[in-house]
C-alpha cells in the first residue's frame, strides 16, 4: 500500500511496491487524451465572408464554395496548395506573388474553419482548444460562440480555451478563426527585414527578406503552429519544470554519483468543486507524489520534493558521450484513483554551467563539469513558409550531427523553435543557442538608408513590450523542460530594449528557468571579449585557407561563414535551364556577374577559388569543382578553430548551415534535404578526435574533442603524386590529452618540394595499436602556383564498387582501388530509385565525397526510410570515376 505523510510531503515509493496499485489506477481512469486538429480546414478571404464569426462558426453554415486550407500552415502555403499561387522556390516566381506592402492586408486576411467530432463530456470531464502558433493576430469563435474577449495578438502567444460548455450536443462542432496579418507589415525594399518596420510587430523579422532570403508575400499569416484538442479531468497540469542537478566533474562512462530532480507544476482545477489528489511521476522504478487539494476554478503551483537519482545515465551533447533520456510520467492522480491529467516527459539529466575563460577572455561551457569545446551552426527555420514536420525536423538535426557539429545556434530574426526540433536536439546531442526575436539590422545597432526609422526609434521596438515579455514567458515555459537547450540569449547583435532586457535578466529568467545561461545579445562582451573592434563577428564569404588558421578572430565567434552552392542535381531543383548561366568573375575589379536567377537566389561569389581548378566548361563543371572548395572552406574552417581551442577560442558558430528556401548560400545541404560537400568536409574537420595539416607552417596537429587520454597511436603520413605513387613522409607512435590541441612535426619543406609542379596528395593517419584507423584526413596541395592543375589531368580509375542491403532502412557500400595506379578522387554516392536515377531523399551517410587510395578500400553506410522506398539503387560519380550505378544485393 502506498504510505502518505501526515504533512502531505512528497513520498518516495520503488516502482515494484505500487506496480498493482498504479494498474488499477490505470483501469479506473481514462489518462489524457490529446489530438490535433491538421486535416480537413478551409479558408477563404475576408472579402469572401460578409457573415459574422458566430454564424460562420455554426456547422450548419455553408463553406462549400471555400478553398481547402493547409493548417498548421500559412495562407500562402494553402493557396500554393491549392494551385492559386506558383511555387515561390523555383526561379522568380516568387516575383508573380503579390506582396501585403502593396495589396494591404485584406488581400491576406482569412477565415479558417474545422468540424470535428467531440462529444459533451461527462463527470466533471473537461475539453480544451489550444492553438500553438497564429500569426499575428485572430478572433476564434465555436459553435456560435466567441471564445476570447479582446483581439488576440502575437505570433508566439499560445492559446488555450476551456470549450467544455460550448460542445455541441449531437458532437458535431465547427471552429472559425479569422487571422490577421501583422499589424505592421514593413516595406520589403531589399534591406535587411526590409525598410525594418516588420520588427514593430512580436514575430519574425525575415519575413520582409535579407540579404539570404527574398521576401515571404503574406508574411507568414495564419494558424502556422499545430491546433490541439485536449481532454482531462477535472485538474489540468500546465507548464510542469523539470530541472536536473549534477554535481561535480563527471566522466560518460562508469559509475555516477547521485544527481537530483527537481519537479514543479502548475495544476488547474476547472470545475466548481473543490478535488482533493496528488501530483505525482514516476522515474526510473521511483514514485515520487504529493498531496493537493485544489479550490473550486482555482490555479495552484506545487512543487515535489527534490529526487535524489542514483547512479543517473547523463546527457551528454555529440561527440562527449550518449543522449541517454528518462521518461517521465507526471500525473493528477484523484482521490478516487482516476487520472485526470498526464504529461510524459523526457529528461535528459545534464547540468550546464559556463566560466570565463581567462585565457581566450570568452565564456566557456561545460557540461555535466567538463568544458565543451564549441563547435556549432547558426539555423534559421526550417521551412520559410513554417511547413514543418516532425520528420523534417529529425533528419536536419540529424544533419547537423553528421557535421560532428555539437550545437545549434536559433537566429534571433526567426522564432522559438518548436518543441519537435528540441526534441530531435535532445536525440542527437545537439545544445540550442536560442535567440529572443530582434535583430541588430532591424532593431536600430547601425545606420542604414534602407530604413524606415531612424535609429533611437528603432531601438524602441516593437511597439508591444508588454506582448514581447507575456510572449517570452510562454515561450520559455513551452520549452524548458528539454537538456538540449542550454542558452537564451536577448537578440541577434544587439540587445532588446534596456526595460525589456532588464525584467528578461532580473525577473523573467530567474523565476521561469534560471538554470541556463542568459546572454544579452549573440556577440555581448559577456560571451566574448572584442579587442579587434567591428561587429565581434565574422568574417563571411569565401576565405583563403590560411584566414582560419592564422587569423585571430573573435574568443566565441557567433557568426562565421561562406559559400555553399549545391551541386548540378541541386541545382536544376530550382533554376530553369535557360537561366543555366556561368558566373563570371572578374579578377581586375573583383566582381562576379551572375545570371539574375542566381542573383534572385541569392548567390554569393566563389571569386577566382574555381578557376584554381581550371575554367569551368558549364555549370554543371562548375558546381562539381564548387564541391571541391566548398569541402576544402569547411574543413579548413573547423580545423583551423580546433588549432586553437582553449588557447584563442572557446567555440565558433558556423553562419550558417541551413536554408529554409532555395538559396545559393551558407547551406551543408540544399532545402531539399541533399547534402552538399560542404557537410562532409565539416565531417571530416570537427571528428572528435582528428589529424590535420596547418597550411600555414605544414605542422601535422591532433585536436582531441573528447574527456579521454589517446595513447599508443601511430601517427602515419604519406604523400601521393597524380600518379599514385607513394612517398613516406614519417610514422612515429603519438599520444595526445584529453580536450586539446597537439602539434607535432612539420612537414611544410618536404609537402612544399613534392607539390611544386602538380600539386600532390597529403594522407594523414592515426592508427590504433590494432592498426584501426582513428581517424584519416586526405588534402589535396596546389601546386607552387596556387593551382590544382596536376587534377586536370588525372587518369581515369575504375574503382570497384559493391553494394548489400543491411536491413531494411541501411545499405553498405564497399568501394576498391585495386592495383596500382591514381586516387580514387572525391567520390559521391547517392542512393537513387533505379528507375528514374532521381535521389531519395534525405538519405544519411557516413561519409561522402571520399578519396580512396591505391590498394585500399572504404565503407559507407547510407540509411534512408524504408516506406515507399522501393527499387533502389546507387549512383557513384567521383573526379577521376566515371559515373556508374550500383546494384543493390539483397
Amino acid at each position: 500500500m502506498i504510505k502518505r505523510s501526515p504533512t502531505g510531503k512528497a513520498v518516495f515509493l520503488k516502482f515494484s511496491t505500487v506496480f498493482l496499485f498504479l494498474s488499477v489506477i490505470v483501469f479506473q481512469g481514462k489518462a489524457q487524451n490529446k489530438y490535433e486538429l491538421n486535416s480537413g480546414w478551409k479558408c477563404a478571404p475576408i472579402s469572401n465572408v460578409k457573415d459574422k464569426g458566430a454564424d460562420v462558426s455554426r456547422p450548419a453554415y455553408s463553406t462549400s464554395a471555400w478553398m481547402p486550407a493547409v493548417v498548421p500552415g500559412t495562407v500562402l502555403t494553402s493557396l500554393i496548395a491549392d494551385k492559386k499561387m506558383p511555387d515561390p522556390f523555383y526561379g522568380m516566381n516568387n516575383e508573380q506573388i503579390p506582396d501585403i506592402y502593396r495589396t494591404g492586408r485584406d488581400y491576406y486576411t482569412y477565415w479558417f474553419v474545422k468540424d470535428f467530432k467531440e462529444h459533451v463530456p461527462q463527470n466533471g470531464n473537461q475539453v480544451y482548444l489550444n492553438f500553438r502558433g497564429v500569426n499575428y493576430s485572430c478572433d476564434v469563435f465555436l459553435n456560435g460562440h466567441k471564445l476570447n474577449d479582446k483581439l488576440h495578438s502575437g505570433m508566439f502567444l499560445r492559446q488555450s480555451y476551456n470549450i467544455t460548455k460550448w460542445i455541441a450536443k449531437g458532437g458535431n462542432n465547427r471552429v472559425a478563426v479569422i487571422v490577421y496579418p501583422p499589424d505592421v507589415v514593413g516595406n520589403p525594399n531589399g534591406g535587411q527585414g526590409g525598410d525594418g518596420t516588420i520588427a514593430r510587430n512580436v514575430g519574425i523579422q525575415y519575413t520582409a527578406g535579407w540579404d539570404w532570403i527574398q521576401p515571404i508575400k503574406d508574411r507568414n499569416t495564419g494558424i502556422w503552429d499545430k491546433v490541439i484538442i485536449e481532454k482531462t479531468g477535472a485538474v489540468r497540469i500546465a507548464d510542469p519544470h523539470v530541472v536536473a542537478l549534477v554535481p561535480g566533474v563527471r566522466q560518460p562512462e562508469g559509475s555516477q554519483q547521485p544527481a537530483v530532480i527537481q519537479v514543479s507544476a502548475e495544476v488547474e482545477n476547472a470545475t466548481n468543486l473543490s478535488v482533493t489528489g496528488e501530483l505525482r511521476y514516476n522515474l526510473d522504478g521511483t514514485i515520487v507524489s504529493k498531496k493537493v487539494t485544489l479550490k473550486p476554478n482555482s490555479i495552484q503551483s506545487v512543487q515535489l520534493s527534490d529526487y535524489t537519482l542514483k547512479n543517473p545515465k547523463l546527457w551528454w551533447p555529440n561527440g562527449y558521450g550518449a543522449q541517454h533520456l528518462y521518461a517521465m510520467h507526471l500525473q493528477f492522480v484523484t482521490a478516487a484513483n482516476k487520472i485526470s491529467d498526464q504529461d510524459d516527459i523526457q529528461v535528459g539529466v545534464r547540468q550546464l554551467t559556463t566560466e570565463w575563460n581567462a585565457r581566450t577572455e570568452s565564456r566557456q561551457i561545460n557540461i555535466n563539469g567538463q568544458k565543451i569545446f564549441i563547435k556549432g551552426g547558426n539555423w534559421i527555420v526550417s521551412d520559410e513558409m513554417l511547413r514543418f514536420s516532425d520528420a523534417r525536423y529529425d533528419a536536419e538535426v540529424r544533419f547537423h550531427r553528421d557535421m560532428n557539429l555539437n550545437l545549434i545556434r536559433v537566429w534571433g530574426g526567426a522564432l522559438i523553435e518548436r518543441p519537435e526540433f528540441y526534441e530531435a536536439c535532445d536525440k542527437y546531442g545537439m545544445l540550442v543557442f536560442q535567440d529572443m526575436w530582434g535583430s541588430g539590422d532591424c532593431n536600430g545597432r547601425w545606420t542604414d538608408p534602407m530604413k524606415l526609422d531612424d535609429q533611437w526609434t528603432r531601438r524602441k521596438y516593437p511597439d508591444d513590450h508588454d506582448l514581447y515579455i507575456k510572449s517570452v514567458e510562454d515561450q520559455i515555459k513551452m520549452v524548458r523542460n528539454y537538456p538540449s537547450l542550454a542558452m537564451w540569449c536577448g537578440g541577434n547583435e544587439i540587445t532588446p530594449p534596456e526595460d525589456i532586457l532588464i525584467t528578461l535578466r532580473d525577473t523573467v529568467m530567474p523565476k521561469l528557468d534560471n538554470t541556463r545561461w542568459f546572454i544579452p545579445y549573440s556577440n555581448s562582451e559577456e560571451m566574448s571579449r572584442n579587442v579587434l573592434g567591428g561587429n565581434g563577428d565574422g568574417p563571411y564569404g569565401i576565405q583563403s585557407l590560411s584566414t582560419f588558421w592564422a587569423h585571430k578572430t573573435y574568443p566565441f565567434n557567433s557568426e562565421v561563414g561562406s559559400v555553399g552552392v549545391s551541386d548540378y542535381e541541386s541545382l536544376k531543383r530550382f533554376i530553369p535551364a535557360k537561366n543555366m548561366v556561368l558566373p563570371e568573375y572578374d579578377e581586375v575589379t573583383g566582381k562576379t556577374k551572375t545570371d539574375s536567377v542566381w542573383d534572385y537566389h541569392k548567390y554569393i561569389g566563389y571569386d577566382g577559388f574555381i578557376d584554381k581548378y581550371g575554367k569551368a566548361k558549364d555549370v554543371e563543371d562548375f558546381a562539381t569543382k564548387a564541391q571541391l572548395v566548398n569541402y576544402d572552406q569547411y574543413r579548413g574552417l573547423m580545423e583551423g578553430f580546433s588549432s586553437h581551442m582553449w588557447d584563442w577560442y572557446t567555440g565558433t558558430i558556423i553562419w550558417k548551415t541551413q536554408n529554409p528556401w532555395t538559396a545559393m548560400r551558407g547551406q551543408m545541404y540544399d532545402y531539399y534535404l541533399d547534402p552538399n560537400a560542404c557537410l562532409y568536409g565539416l565531417h571530416n574537420g570537427s571528428e572528435p578526435l582528428h589529424i590535420m595539416y596547418d597550411p600555414t607552417d605544414g605542422m601535422v596537429m591532433v585536436a582531441n574533442n573528447t574527456f579521454k587520454t589517446h595513447a599508443n597511436m601511430m601517427l602515419v603520413a604519406k604523400a601521393y603524386n597524380m600518379d599514385g605513387k607513394e612517398t613516406m613522409l614519417t610514422q612515429v607512435f603519438s599520444d595526445v590529452t584529453p580536450a586539446t590541441t597537439k602539434r607535432y612535426l612539420s612537414l611544410k619543406k618536404e609537402i612544399d618540394a613534392l607539390a611544386k609542379d602538380k600539386g600532390v596528395f597529403l594522407c594523414l593517419q592515426l592508427l590504433d595499436k590494432d592498426k584501426k584507423t582513428l581517424s584519416e584526413n586526405i588534402y589535396w596541395i596546389a601546386d607552387e602556383k596556387g593551382n590544382y592543375s596536376g587534377l586536370e589531368k588525372m587518369s581515369k580509375r575504375d574503382l570497384s564498387a559493391t553494394a548489400k542491403q543491411l536491413n531494411n532502412d541501411k545499405i553498405e557500400v564497399t568501394l576498391t582501388n585495386n592495383g596500382n595506379g591514381p586516387l580514387a578522387f572525391f567520390n559521391r554516392l547517392s542512393l537513387v530509385n533505379a528507375d528514374t536515377k532521381q535521389r531519395v531523399l534525405p538519405a544519411f551517410y557516413s561519409d561522402n565525397y571520399v578519396s580512396v587510395l591505391p590498394g585500399e578500400e572504404k565503407k559507407v553506410i547510407i540509411e534512408y526510410k524504408e516506406a515507399s522506398k522501393k527499387n533502389l539503387a546507387i549512383s557513384l560519380s567521383g573526379w577521376n570515376v566515371n559515373e556508374k550505378t550500383i546494384q543493390i544485393n539483397k
